[in-house]
């Protein structure tokens, strides 16, 4: 997959953050197998700057929707202390295999790496970090299940784990679930909320759902 114009694709844009809609199937930042990745893109969005921005946070390479980009060294501080503090929301949606035994609710899971000798993956286990995250349902159709997620933290992998502990592993997920052939994985970032400026409202912005996404959500009661 090519990179594409990064500027088509912002959200939202003032003088400390970008938003951008990140594709699927790009990685934020350089991998070992090479390829693009959407920091190569970054010089389109200096808009002035002398210096590149950089990522506030990272998404899964197969995960679509809202990316923060900080402009500058002084945002990216401030843009980390609020990630670090719990205090940005983030809302994702996923199409689900199945679904909860309930129509919403909180897991509360711990997340611990177990590293093998040809890949890593993230697992539940009570020795590992606190990883909470709150959903409920939207939807469902023909044996899959629309539902909304709201991490509370920002573990590696989390919202995919969280929902395999559910018993409805996200349609298409490589590692935690069981797709068909070709299948894609069918997460996307719809929103964050940032309190950015102490005398403003916090800015929320939404991402589109990507094409590859929208069959199965109108399947499921999406009207978009």
């Amino acid at each position: 997959m090519s990179l594409p114009d990064l500027e088509t694709r912002l959200l939202y844009r003032d003088g400390l953050m970008l938003v951008l809609d990140k594709p699927a199937g790009i990685p934020v930042h350089a991998g070992p197998g090479g390829g693009p990745n959407i920091e190569q893109g970054f010089d389109a969005l200096r808009f002035g700057l002398p210096r590149l921005p950089a990522l506030a946070h990272r998404l899964d390479r197969d995960t679509s929707g809202c990316l923060i980009i900080g402009r500058h060294r002084k945002a990216l501080r401030k843009l980390g202390e609020l990630f670090r503090n719990g205090r940005i929301g983030k809302v994702y949606w996923a199409i689900v295999a199945g679904a909860p035994a309930e129509p919403e609710g909180t897991i509360d899971a711990p997340l611990l790496k177990r590293t093998g000798k040809a890949n890593w993956r993230m697992d539940v286990d009570p020795a590992g970090q606190t990883a909470v995250t709150d959903w409920r349902t939207l939807g469902s159709a023909d044996g899959r299940t629309w539902l909304e997620l709201r991490p509370r933290t920002g573990r590696t992998h989390q919202i995919r784990v969280h929902c395999k502990a559910l018993g409805c592993p996200i349609v298409g997920d490589p590692v935690y679930g069981t797709p068909a052939e070709g299948e894609r994985l069918l997460l996307h970032a719809r929103a964050v909320t940032v309190p950015l400026y102490p005398s403003r409202d916090p800015i929320t912005v939404e991402a589109p759902p990507p094409p590859h996404m929208l069959t199965a959500l109108r399947a499921c009661g999406y009207a978009g």
